[in-house]
């Protein structure tokens, strides 16, 4: 049974066509992914079918009493509650037949025959139990946990929390609500790997109808069984996970480059018939092909679609090693490292054992948000120094850097002017570039203020191909790429000839592209052969094992407190020296003062100036009272650092 319908719908905005002609429906029960290259109207087809815009043409049919919930890509979340009181704003209805049971109790209590008051609670609590009232509060702790809010989060208002918490608090208020129709754009932005799983897990056991728009192929493949392909203004539909979808396309592509070709070279046969015979002999049938030619329903060409054409080039071979270290701890400096005191603790985020990168491997960095994987990044950059320990790079590596946020990009310059701040390329060369990665004539004149993100990391892969380097270092490389943009970024990082560490959430990709996993968990950094898959199996038999036993864990922690005393050591260390050196130029003005107000003392006693020999004996005694704690101070110095 469909709960959404619709027919010939259409969207322009100005002479500007999204699409047309689109016919749809939507059954109980179907999980369906839309995809499609960015700018084709995903979000605008979502917001037509809940009726929050309006179509140019067309019409759209729900079903009577639909309860529709919907997850925009940037939520806004107008509440003065705490995450857990919005939540448990979902079962209000729960919450007052809940009241009403303990008011029953109580009526129970003190009545003289609490017989009816008995009967009423019982059948007041047996629908309460059916509508899961003993259950609804571990609802609520199961879904925020499986999306990465602890109990300490519960109580923090809603309004102090960043945008993804408010991202995830909004999902999971959605998971608890359970509409007919859940719909979601690009869920997976703000979630870590592990939050990603388990909500996986969740919309796998989901009962109700789903339609997502996500750039996650790992996630559409888990969760989705049809896709509907918006392209070029036009619905497709495929049956199947995301897999199935992309060998249906190819398939459906080259069926109808095929026809084309045919009836080109039908059309082509046909013409030159007519050509030939259309004076002579055979006129009559040249005619009457003429006249089927003109009846012919012509076969659009296939549309190519609008890809970047990209190449990574390393000019330099690097040695077999490219990265190695005995052991880092990766984290920040209570304060930067200018030689200041500090008594605060550094920031430890992780350690790791020795490792090391050789040429040609692909490594992937896994972990949860926050846990410092960008961090990671920018040590093995040079930009954060380790809190102990060295990375080393091997010879003649030359790294090429992709941050997650393109904030390095000159917002002033245009995207023309940004390839020739960082290039020597000519103009011709320039555009050339830019045109492999989709920017139009008029795109290289815009401003890079005005760049979506999507634009912005293209822009970027424009500047990295251009640099020649050895080793990439990846951040997030596939944020606000499309799915087929996505598939051309692998396909060339698998063909680069040097070596990667990338950190993504797209296990798609890391199950494509990784050899390695560096995976980091527990404040350590494991390391693994393989791409994900490799990995959670990997995991798996580490559970079983038992692999990970406390007298490890414990030795960890006492050589983690050891690397903190020692830190702290230093510190102080740092603090005395520079005290010191602090209190002999004080001690060297004092006894200066000393030796002025000696003399001033001795040119009074030769005047028997009675008044002023007290007053500067006076300050002569403050001054010596001074130097003297001064002095002592630093023999306290001293001697403390020949302890050391």
């Amino acid at each position: 049974m469909s709960i959404i319908t619709a027919e010939g719908l259409a969207k322009s905005f100005g002479a500007q066509d999204v699409f047309a002609g689109i016919s749809l429906s939507i059954a109980r029960g179907d999980k369906i992914a839309l995809v499609g290259p960015n700018g084709a109207g995903k979000t605008t087809l979502l917001r037509i079918l809940l009726g929050l815009e309006e179509p140019t043409d067309g019409r759209v049919h729900r079903a009577r009493s639909l309860r529709m919930g919907y997850l925009p890509q940037r939520p806004s979340l107008d509440s003065t509650r705490t995450l857990y009181d919005e939540m448990l704003e979902v079962f209000a209805r729960l919450r007052r037949q809940q009241q009403h049971l303990l008011a029953l109790a109580h009526e129970m209590a003190h009545a003289e025959d609490p017989s009816e008051a008995m009967a009423r609670y019982a059948e007041a609590e047996h629908r309460f139990e059916l509508a899961g009232g003993y259950e609804y509060e571990n609802r609520i702790q199961r879904v925020l946990s499986g999306l990465g809010f602890g109990p300490e989060i519960y109580d923090q208002p809603l309004a102090i929390l960043s945008g993804g918490q408010v991202t995830r608090a909004m999902l999971a208020r959605l998971l608890l609500q359970e509409p007919d129709l859940l719909v979601l754009d690009e869920p997976t932005n703000y979630l870590d790997l592990e939050a990603l799983e388990w909500l996986e897990g969740y919309l796998q056991e989901w009962r109700q109808s789903l339609l997502v728009v996500s750039h996650d192929r790992y996630f559409l493949n888990k969760v989705v069984s049809r896709v509907w392909e918006l392209s070029w203004g036009t619905l497709e539909t495929f049956r199947g996970n995301y897999d199935r979808y992309v060998e249906q396309r190819e398939a459906l592509l080259e069926r109808r480059r095929r026809e084309y070709e045919e009836q080109q070279a039908y059309i082509q046969k046909t013409e030159e018939f007519v050509r030939r015979y259309k004076a002579g002999q055979r006129s009559k049938e040249a005619r009457g092909r003429e006249t089927r030619l003109a009846r012919l329903e012509r076969i659009e060409p296939p549309r190519a679609r609008r890809q970047m054409r990209l190449r990574l080039s390393t000019s330099l071979r690097a040695g077999d090693i490219v990265l190695r270290s005995d052991g880092v701890a990766i984290g920040y400096r209570a304060v930067p490292d200018d030689g200041a005191p500090c008594e605060e603790e550094d920031h430890l985020l992780f350690t790791t054992g020795e490792f090391l990168m050789e040429r040609g491997q692909r490594v992937a960095l896994l972990g949860p948000n926050g846990s410092g994987k960008t961090t990671f990044l920018r040590t093995v950059l040079g930009q954060v120094a380790p809190l102990w320990g060295r990375i080393r790079l091997g010879a003649s590596v030359r790294i090429g850097y992709l941050p997650q946020v393109q904030d390095w990009l000159d917002a002033d310059k245009t995207v023309l002017e940004q390839v020739f701040a960082v290039t020597d390329l000519r103009l011709e060369q320039a555009r050339a570039l830019l045109g492999r990665f989709l920017f139009g004539t008029e795109d290289v004149d815009k401003p890079v203020s005005a760049l979506s993100g999507g634009e912005r990391s293209r822009l970027a892969l424009a500047l990295l191909t251009i640099r020649g380097a050895s080793l990439l270092l990846l951040d997030e490389p596939t944020t606000h790429l499309d799915l087929e943009s996505q598939e051309i970024l692998q396909q060339v990082l698998a063909d680069f000839a040097g070596t990667i560490l990338f950190v993504s959430h797209d296990r798609y990709l890391v199950d494509a592209l990784a050899t390695h996993v560096w995976a980091i968990r527990d404040g350590t950094m494991h390391s693994y052969t393989g791409g994900y898959t490799a990995y959670l199996q990997a995991l798996e038999a580490e559970a079983a094992s038992g692999e990970h036993t406390t007298r490890e864990r414990d030795e960890l922690d006492a050589q983690l407190e050891a690397r903190r005393r020692e830190r702290r050591q230093e510190r102080e260390e740092k603090r005395r020296a520079l005290r010191a050196e602090e209190l002999e130029h004080e001690i060297t003005e004092l006894e200066a003062v000393l030796a002025e107000l000696t003399a001033g003392i001795d040119a009074a006693s030769a005047v028997r100036d009675v008044e002023r020999i007290q007053a500067l004996s006076e300050q002569y005694r403050r001054t010596e009272e001074i130097l003297s704690a001064r002095l002592h101070e630093w023999e306290v110095c001293a001697s403390a650092a020949e302890v050391d």
